[in-house]
């Protein structure tokens, strides 16, 4: 996964700041279609395996918002804890790191949808990549768009194929793949919704 992060996709195109995906989501989901059962198979710390809350959900099971919101659960490395993201995701909005379009509106559109199509929305935004992925993954500066609509839209789409996948994919998870398709789509998103001088000429 290193190998990929740093050789693959950040080095071989120029370096910090010029790689088109995001190098840690690119190597997860390599690390997940080449190794997928260890990727998806997860042992409580008393050896007891357990199935995510993604899974559980899927299956038509109930999940604890408050075991969601600790991080009690099995997940993969900082997915776990809401409560402990959404920690990050005020410190990094109010020292002017991030800005809050692109999580806001990746969150709230996976929220949205879940709840017309009568999922279970709280524990769909709790659960599973989506508060680690939208905080500190959708928000890399060099792979998303860089105007703040162009964030808008960059969050509603990842949301959407987020849902999308999760709900009728064959992966409960969706949330890498998702920012993966929509780092491609920067360039553009950063085109379209860049504002025009006044009377300029379009390029």
């Amino acid at each position: 996964g290193a190998l990929v992060a740093m050789v693959a996709v950040k080095g071989l195109f120029g370096g910090i700041g010029k790689n088109f995906a995001n190098p840690a989501i690119t190597a997860r989901i390599v690390m997940f279609l080449a190794f997928s059962k260890s990727m998806t198979a997860w042992v409580f710390p008393d050896a007891v395996s357990s199935a995510t809350p993604l899974a559980m959900m899927a299956n038509g099971e109930s999940v604890d918002y408050l075991t969601l919101l600790l991080g009690n659960h099995g997940g993969c490395l900082g997915e776990t804890s809401a409560l402990a993201l959404l920690i990050g995701f005020a410190y990094l909005l109010i020292r002017g790191v991030i800005s809050w379009h692109t999580p806001v509106c990746f969150v709230g559109t996976v929220f949205v949808m879940s709840l017309i199509l009568g999922q279970d929305a709280v524990g769909q935004i709790l659960s599973g990549g989506l508060m680690l992925g939208a905080i500190f993954m959708a928000t890399d500066y060099s792979t998303t768009p860089s105007t703040d609509w162009g964030r808008v839209l960059f969050g509603i789409g990842a949301g959407l194929l987020t849902v999308l996948i999760r709900f009728y994919g064959a992966y409960a998870e969706g949330v890498s793949f998702a920012i993966l398709f929509m780092n491609i789509l920067t360039p553009y998103l950063s085109r379209w919704t860049e504002t025009k001088p006044f009377g300029g000429v379009a390029a």
